[in-house]
């Protein structure tokens, strides 16, 4: 959504309609992306199952940005029927889940490369530390979106992400809860981010987690409680920003 008013937004989605198998390349995310998940030198052909939504904003008094909306790949090891069917599918998804993070990585490297502010946002299902299978593979997709191991100039900014990642243990935020029903509780975990490039980081003012137990506004108002946990197993990540 967005108000016509204030700004111009447009579907504006790039790179090439095929994967020209260059180290860097970032073909159109309705496309394929060919990358070696094994390391047996032979590329596996990956895809999104919902593509990400790339956006060209251009606000009426500032400067254009990107925006690119993400739904990633879930780890969650569905339709396992044994404890080592369960294992070998979370291991793949994983692969998968970091293929499709280092494809939008490389979206974004493309716009930070051409001066382009860039917001990458939504549902990551990941997030530093999450499982043990992060060790195998040396990093979460969220740590690659950001850019974690890259230079401050090239570098996504999320205070969430921050903090999950400080060597400082900390009360850790989270944006969604989901019920455990063979363990009969709840389990609250990080998986959404909005995440901005160096430039827009001056001009972002406040993310709030609109998480029914741990935002006061949000507790504080029933009708606003019930709804935010009627609506979904996640609750919405807003960032007020100067444009």
């Amino acid at each position: 959504l967005y108000d016509p008013k204030v700004t111009d937004a447009r579907h504006d989605p790039i790179g090439a309609p095929v994967d020209d198998n260059s180290p860097d390349a970032a073909p159109r995310f309705d496309a394929s992306l060919k990358v070696d998940l094994t390391v047996d030198l032979v590329a596996e052909t990956i895809t999104f199952s919902k593509p990400p939504l790339e956006v060209a904003l251009t606000p009426h008094k500032g400067s254009p940005l990107r925006l690119i909306g993400v739904h990633v790949k879930s780890k969650s090891a569905n339709g396992a029927t044994s404890r080592a069917d369960a294992v070998r599918l979370a291991i793949e998804n994983r692969r998968k889940q970091l293929a499709q993070c280092i494809w939008i990585r490389r979206r974004v490297i493309g716009h930070l490369n051409a001066g382009e502010p860039v917001v990458v946002l939504g549902d990551f299902n990941d997030g530093p530390g999450l499982d043990e299978y992060e060790k195998l593979f040396g990093s979460s997709g969220v740590e690659v979106v950001l850019g974690s191991d890259s230079g401050a100039d090239h570098r996504l900014y999320d205070p969430s992400a921050v903090k999950t990642l400080s060597p400082r243990p900390q009360a850790q935020p989270t944006t969604s809860r989901f019920y455990l029903s063979d363990q009969k509780r709840y389990l609250n975990t990080l998986l959404d981010f909005i995440m901005v490039s160096p430039d827009l980081r001056t001009r972002a003012k406040k993310w709030k987690i609109w998480h029914p137990f741990d935002e006061p506004t949000c507790y504080d108002d029933p009708e606003l409680r019930e709804a935010l946990l009627d609506a979904s197993d996640h609750f919405p990540v807003t960032l007020d920003i100067d444009l």
